[in-house]
């Protein structure tokens, strides 16, 4: 594997500051120079350790870091997009991986591509532990299968049918086609999952009894307004509707968006107030997942996890 060169923090102040240094990002406040600076003095040996939660037979840790961020997407604006892929080179994505581990975090959450395979094999290389939950990376079931065999040959621990495909066909009346790829995820011998943004959808899975061992559950559902001309919308109101269905299921269930693609991480303090809606809102032993892709990422939000954790379970 050719590995992109590692952009130093240096060079990517002066990239960012060269489009205006003024943006938003999971945990960062409004001035980019100011947080990725501030708090670099926190030691994680000075914090509670990560909790750990049961995945059938897996051991995963509470925070799971996601994927969108390492491949440009924001959700947020092109800009954002842009910083995102300035900064992420391979070797400086390896090294969130490796903080990532060295921070508690032993699993990492994403799409089924050729270049995040390559990733994670150029982590196994070196050394690197991260368990993987792959998600398809196709929208129509048609095209499943491929993609299927491709991603299972790097031995994921569980595996799900992509949201954007599970709601495509939600809108078309026709979700039982779903059915199809996860049966075959079910013959492949690895924890089969439902993904959607919709409450309504997992809902129906559930009252229908579809066999899957978890479902990736999304506390925002950006798709809500289309019809409106809104492009992403992220209501509260669907925040609250998802967890409600994550309290009632008794199947595992792997919160996503809970910064709603950086919207509640405008101050550190919105970012801290999300996690600890998020860990208060799902079951004890289910997991979230986030995007990160800088170091203080991973810095401020596995300090998060355990210190609110802590709170909640005190020794």
């Amino acid at each position: 594997m050719n590995y992109d060169k590692k952009i130093t923090k240096r060079e990517f102040l002066k990239r960012v500051t060269a489009l205006g240094g003024m943006f938003s990002f999971s945990g960062m406040e409004t001035n980019v120079l100011d947080a990725l600076s501030k708090n670099d003095n926190v030691k994680q040996s000075e914090l509670p350790p990560m909790p750990m939660v049961q995945f059938d037979k897996y051991k995963i840790s509470k925070l799971v870091i996601g994927s969108n961020p390492l491949q440009g997407i924001s959700h947020h604006s092109m800009e954002m997009n842009n910083i995102m892929l300035e900064y992420c080179s391979d070797e400086n994505i390896l090294e969130i991986f490796r903080l990532s581990e060295k921070s508690g975090i032993n699993t990492w959450q994403s799409h089924g591509t050729e270049h995040f395979m390559e990733l994670l094999d150029a982590h196994r290389e070196q050394d690197g532990g991260l368990k993987w939950i792959a998600s398809s990376s196709v929208r129509m079931v048609e095209d499943f299968p491929e993609n299927l065999r491709m991603l299972m040959s790097r031995k994921p621990i569980a595996f799900y049918n992509w949201g954007e495909s599970t709601d495509f066909y939600w809108r078309e009346g026709k979700i039982d086609k779903v059915k199809e790829p996860l049966k075959m995820i079910r013959d492949e011998g690895v924890l089969v999952g439902l993904c959607s943004h919709n409450h309504k959808v997992l809902e129906y899975a559930e009252e229908k009894n579809w066999d899957v061992d978890f479902y990736m559950a999304c506390f925002y559902n950006p798709n809500k307004k289309r019809d409106e001309g809104i492009s992403e919308y992220y209501g509260d109101e669907d925040r609250e509707s998802m967890c409600k269905f994550i309290r009632r299921t008794e199947k595992f269930c792997l919160g996503y968006k809970i910064l709603a693609a950086s919207r509640n991480s405008k101050t550190p303090e919105d970012a801290r107030n999300a996690f600890e809606y998020a860990l208060k809102n799902i079951k004890k032993n289910d997991a979230i997942i986030v995007g990160m892709f800088l170091p203080y990422h991973v810095r401020d939000n596995t300090r998060y996890v355990k210190e609110i954790w802590h709170e909640m379970n005190p020794l």
